[in-house]
């Protein structure tokens, strides 16, 4: 549960961020009306000595306007942000890659991305390239991990092996998990905001440059266009305050999540020579006057905080530093002091080499022809990345790679809706198995061969391979027009109800869908609840479901009460009366799953707090036991999607791989 952990703690920064917020707007302010009764005063023609006389609601407008501007600014950008994760990539000159690229570099990045996705449990991210910059750097972004988007530079790809792409890409994806990247966003429209004081001061020197008019030798005090040009220089150097609060608020809430991601690539990969290699090699190009992690992009300043590296040179050094020094990230990460790699050190790694280790996992040491690695490469990620031990634990030795057709299919949209309807089709019955072909053939006629080709390789796969598959497919998903959405998610609610019912497996495909195709997908869910005791019933709901799971199917329903009483015993945080306890228990026992019921309880819990979400989570998972089976796991894994959780590594520990 280190993922709400994280998010305590990005609760304790959001706080900090406020407060130097509002420090920037009071600095500002009085910067603004300061300077600029000095500027009237001069204007005026009045003597700097004795009392000034200003006009009737010269400060209230001066702070008005100010106000408007630092307002108004970080309104239009959070509004320009609001597509998320791939509307900050964009505006980084981050091009999309697209999830059936064969391109020996991008096919490499996308391999490790999935792996990683796969090893954590989430929705794979997609992925971006920012093809202008040649310097190492990468970052995430997102408002949660529905929707998260990894972009890195041309030079990452060009300058790093796959083991230190590895380790990069392991340090974004603790962004990712850690909760970092909603307050990231955040933090670029309040930071916009405070700074458009610096922008209007420019387009008044503009404006004055242009448009001012000289007046004659015989009128007193200086003309318009010399007042433009003077108060929109004022503003523009009062601007800067702006750029010193936002390096400030910065440093406050982005230096510690550097080291908490070095240390998560680490534990991640196995292998801290995949971070630290990155980072030894950033500087030493930065000590050679080479690129480093400097970004050009014209924004690089605005989104400093979100890199991997220091993306513009550190004007303020230590407590204004975006970014900790290169020197102390290495020493965290290696646990002593590790010099920089010479120019002479950093060579390109040949982008057709074979994966000599670590193709199966992260650090594993598999043995392996270099023929067969290329070839591995160029295809599909190992399933081991779904498995066993802790979210990240991988065996040492291979493990079977995904069949071709059904890797190649969930790599581009229609293959990979083809693919969905091949996970809800049922040959166990073939009167529903004959009514879910006809949907086919009447809705999808032109994928409905490729889905039963499809179901042929997923009959052979475990089942605990399923949902992985879904994660895996949700880059090329999302390619999917809102149109084309709409039909998929309609055609998977009539293969539902071709028989008439609902099956968990079923239920859990369809919340997972929606959730990230859905008309709200990607979009921030409004917090109306702060504590997990004002939804009781809609708790009970979901510990019934996990404790009914749990119990088994032939199970008494005594056994699911017995299973739900100890993990309700377990939560005295709750706050359950007896009364409470009498209605929940009624819920446990209440027999088969409504899961119309869930899907509204769903929606409400997701509304939660984040510091309220953990106590749901370790509540269910008290109702899973000890050792989840795959089909308690493959509930909890939908309740957080649902919620818009990572999956707990206790839940991606029970998938196996083949």
């Amino acid at each position: 549960m280190d993922f709400f952990e994280q998010q305590d703690q990005a609760h304790r920064q959001s706080k900090k961020l406020l407060f130097l917020f509002f420090l920037a707007v009071l600095a500002i302010v009085l910067a603004v009306n300061t300077s600029l009764a000095l500027v009237w005063i001069w204007a005026s023609g009045q003597h700097f000595g004795g009392l000034h006389y200003y006009p009737r609601g010269f400060f209230f407008l001066n702070t008005g306007l100010t106000l408007l501007f630092i307002g108004g600014g970080t309104l239009v950008e959070t509004f320009r942000l609001r597509d998320g994760g791939d509307a900050v990539a964009e505006m980084a000159g981050g091009r999309l890659v697209m999830p059936s690229s064969q391109d020996i570099q991008e096919r490499r990045l996308l391999n490790i991305v999935e792996e990683m996705a796969l090893a954590s449990g989430i929705a794979c991210p997609r992925v971006y390239i920012m093809d202008r910059e040649d310097a190492i750097n990468a970052f995430a972004a997102g408002y949660h991990q529905n929707e998260a988007v990894v972009a890195v530079t041309r030079g990452t790809l060009a300058r790093l092996n796959r083991d230190e792409l590895q380790g990069v890409i392991g340090h974004e994806f603790s962004h990712i998990l850690n909760g970092d990247m909603r307050m990231n966003i955040k933090l670029i429209g309040v930071l916009f905001g405070i700074q458009m004081i610096a922008g209007f001061g420019q387009q008044l020197m503009y404006w004055g440059a242009r448009f001012g008019s000289l007046r004659s030798r015989d009128e007193k005090g200086p003309s318009s266009q010399i007042v433009l040009l003077v108060v929109g220089g004022v503003l523009f150097v009062v601007g800067y305050v702006g750029i010193f609060f936002g390096r400030l608020i910065k440093s406050a809430v982005s230096r510690q999540r550097e080291f908490l991601a070095d240390a998560s690539a680490v534990q991640f990969t196995r292998n801290p020579d995949g971070i630290g290699g990155a980072l030894r090699k950033i500087g030493g190009l930065t000590r050679t006057n080479d690129c480093g992690s400097r970004i050009d992009n014209p924004r690089a300043e605005q989104f400093s905080h979100m890199f991997l590296g220091a993306a513009r040179p550190n004007l303020l050094a230590g407590l204004f530093a975006t970014h900790p020094p290169l020197q102390e990230r290495l020493r965290r990460v290696y646990g002593k002091s590790v010099e920089f790699l010479d120019a002479s050190e950093i060579v390109e790694p040949d982008a057709h080499a074979g994966l000599p280790e670590g193709m199966y996992g992260f650090g594993a040491r598999n043995v392996l022809s270099a023929q067969a690695a290329r070839a591995m490469e160029a295809s599909s990620p190992s399933l081991d990345a779904a498995g066993t031990g802790t979210a990240f634990d991988r065996h040492s030795q291979p493990q079977k790679a995904l069949p071709a057709e059904l890797l190649s299919s969930l790599r581009e949209p229609m293959g990979a809706g083809a693919l969905v309807y091949a996970l809800l089709l049922d040959r166990s019955e073939p009167q529903a198995y004959a009514a879910q072909i006809q949907i086919l053939q009447q809705a999808a006629q032109a994928q409905c061969a490729l889905s039963t080709m499809l179901l042929d390789h997923i009959e052979g796969l475990p089942r605990s391979v399923r949902l992985p598959l879904l994660d895996l497919a949700m880059p090329a998903l999302k390619l999917l027009s809102p149109a084309q959405r709409s039909t998929l998610l309609s055609i998977v609610h009539k293969l539902i109800a071709a028989d008439q019912k609902m099956t968990q497996a079923e239920f859990v495909l369809q919340t997972v869908l929606e959730r990230r195709l859905g008309p709200l997908a990607g979009r921030a869910v409004p917090i109306r609840y702060t504590q997990l005791g004002e939804l009781k019933k809609e708790a009970a709901l979901l510990l019934s479901l996990v404790a009914q799971t749990a119990s088994g199917k032939n199970a008494s329903d005594f056994a699911a009460r017995d299973i739900f009483l100890r993990a309700a015993n377990s939560m005295p945080e709750l706050g359950l009366g007896a009364s409470d306890m009498q209605m929940m228990t009624a819920i446990a026992v209440a027999g088969a799953p409504d899961y119309f019921e869930i899907k509204q309880a769903l929606d409400k819990l997701n509304q939660l707090a984040p510091l309220a979400k953990p106590f749901l989570i370790r509540l269910l998972l008290a109702a899973g036991g000890e050792q989840l089976s795959i089909d308690s796991a493959d509930i909890l894994r939908c309740i957080c999607a649902a919620l818009d959780a990572p999956v707990p590594d206790k839940v991606a520990a029970s998938y196996s791989a083949f």
